[in-house]
């Protein structure tokens, strides 16, 4: 955060230099206005793609394969996984039992053994961690 405050801060006190040179510049007759208005367009331009291409930066993401060995390795089972899949979409329970056409409690148990498996406290930590196990 304060490196985003000392950075728009130089930009501003660049900016504001950049007027009072052009202003100076114009009123001693070395500098038509044109020019000044083209200087400082300019330099706004930069600024902009500058911060363009800050604030559009993203890091890369893996490649969206699936690490089936490690599925196989936590000992997952297809139905776990599809359930791992539903939670992923963000489905309750109930309607988890309404896709896949099982009972409620049979969700949970697989819920309770996918929690056991990726070794997570809740639904989102499981999400995290098969994420960043590459099984999702």
């Amino acid at each position: 955060m304060k490196k985003t405050i000392l950075v728009f801060s130089g930009l501003i006190l660049a900016l504001v230099l950049l007027f009072q040179l052009s202003t100076y510049s114009i009123h001693s007759g070395n500098l038509k206005t044109e020019f000044a208005v083209a200087i400082i367009a300019i330099v706004f331009l930069m600024v902009g793609i500058y911060i363009n291409k800050k604030s559009l930066y993203k890091p890369p993401t893996n490649s969206g394969e699936i690490n089936h060995q490690k599925i196989k390795e936590l000992e997952i089972t297809t139905r776990e996984y599809e359930v791992l899949q539903a939670i992923s979409e963000g489905l309750s329970n109930k309607e988890i039992a309404d896709k896949l056409f099982l009972s409620e409690s049979t969700i949970k148990t697989h819920v309770s053994n996918l929690l056991v498996k990726l070794n997570a406290k809740r639904r989102t930590q499981a999400l995290q961690i098969a994420k960043t196990l590459q099984i999702i």
